[in-house]
C-alpha cells in the first residue's frame, strides 16, 4: 500500500487528463502514473526527459541497462516492468529470470554485459566508474554519444526507482500474472501489488 493517496481521474484535477492517457495506453491505470498525478508538471517533465534520453537509444540496449540500474536500486516495479519488455521482444523469459538473479546469459554478448555493468555501476556509486569502463564499451564500437545514453539510462532510472520506492508505490497487480519464477526473480524489493 502506497504511503500516499494514488489519485484517480475523478481526483486528479489538472492531472486527469495524463492519468486517463496512461489509462487509454495501458489498459489500466498503473500505480506510479497516480502517484506522480500529485505533480503533474513534474509527471509532464519526466515523460519529456524519458524521451529525450531514448529518442536516439537502441530500445534493447536501453532496456538491459534499465534492468541492470533498477535491479541495483531493489526496485521492484522497475525490474518487472522492464523484465517484462525484455522477455516479451528481445528474450526469452528464461534468459530475463537469469539477468534478473545476476546468472550468466548465453543471449548476451560481451557489448550487452558491458553495458549491463555500466548501467550497474551508475546504480550502485556512480563515483565508482573508470576511464576502463568506458573504453570498454568504446572497444565494442560504441560512440561518446551511445555511452552516454547508457549513464543517463542508469541515472534517470535512480530518479524514477527511488520515487516510487520512498512513496511506497508497488507494482501494480498485473505483474501477478508473470509466470512465477520470472515474476519471482523480478520482485527485487517491494512486493507487487495484491490483485
Amino acid at each position: 500500500m502506497a504511503f500516499i493517496e494514488l489519485l484517480t481521474e475523478k481526483s486528479a484535477g489538472d492531472a486527469a487528463g495524463l492519468l486517463e492517457a496512461d489509462r487509454a495506453q495501458r489498459g489500466y491505470l498503473p500505480n506510479y502514473a497516480r502517484g506522480f498525478a500529485h505533480r503533474p508538471a513534474v509527471y509532464r517533465a519526466w515523460k519529456e526527459l524519458l524521451g529525450a534520453v531514448t529518442a536516439n537509444m537502441d530500445e534493447r540496449r536501453y532496456e538491459l541497462a534499465t534492468l541492470a540500474a533498477a535491479r541495483r536500486l531493489r526496485s521492484s516495479y522497475c525490474t518487472l516492468a522492464h523484465g517484462k519488455v525484455l522477455a516479451d521482444r528481445f528474450l526469452t523469459a528464461a534468459d530475463v529470470e537469469g539477468l534478473a538473479r545476476a546468472r550468466p546469459v548465453e543471449a548476451l554478448d560481451d557489448l550487452d554485459r558491458a553495458v549491463m555493468e555500466l548501467a550497474d555501476k551508475v546504480a550502485a556509486d556512480a563515483t565508482c566508474v573508470t576511464q576502463h569502463d568506458i573504453d570498454r564499451l568504446r572497444a565494442h564500437g560504441l560512440s561518446d554519444a551511445e555511452i552516454a545514453d547508457v549513464v543517463l539510462a542508469a541515472a534517470i532510472r535512480c530518479f524514477y526507482s527511488k520515487t516510487l520506492d520512498g512513496l511506497g508505490i508497488e507494482p501494480d497487480a498485473v505483474f501477478q500474472e508473470l509466470p512465477v519464477s520470472l515474476r519471482d526473480a523480478l520482485t527485487v524489493g517491494r512486493p507487487i501489488e495484491a490483485a
